[in-house]
């Protein structure tokens, strides 16, 4: 993730389906973090949170809600950037769609002109606000 984070290159990431483990907080140092309405993205399964937290593993709902883990979820806590649409119909269509959505977002993210430096310190900075904390 180090080496991720210092690359002098625009970094994108997609969540499509189902981000989680450690490879969620790779895709969580993208300079923009994009993802599908209908993915999940978290560093824990909502099976594993409910096992550690309350030792029971049959509060994977309860978990799942708690672990704000959805598109819109995560957008509100500025963890991803862009919710992409899923439009409902024909399977082929809709993955036409979709990928047509992501072709746009992709081409105008490496369409910003910015520095080396410019763009490692935007991740950083991104890294840092992301989510909320409360100081008790």
């Amino acid at each position: 993730m180090l080496q991720l984070a210092k690359l002098k290159v625009p970094v994108i990431s997609i969540v499509i389906g189902e981000g989680s483990s450690g490879g969620a907080l790779a895709l969580g140092l993208g300079n923009r973090v994009l993802m599908l309405e209908n993915a999940i993205y978290s560093i824990l399964s909502p099976e594993g949170y409910a096992s550690i937290l309350w030792k029971d593993s049959s509060r994977t709902k309860e978990a799942a809600q708690k672990m704000k883990l959805t598109a819109k979820d995560l957008y509100d806590l500025k963890v991803i950037d862009k919710v992409i649409k899923e439009p409902k119909g024909d399977e082929q269509e809709s993955f036409l769609k979709v990928a047509k959505a992501l072709k746009k977002e992709i081409q105008s993210i490496v369409a910003v002109n910015m520095t080396e430096e410019e763009l490692v310190e935007e991740r950083y900075q991104k890294f840092r606000n992301m989510g909320e904390y409360k100081v008790l």
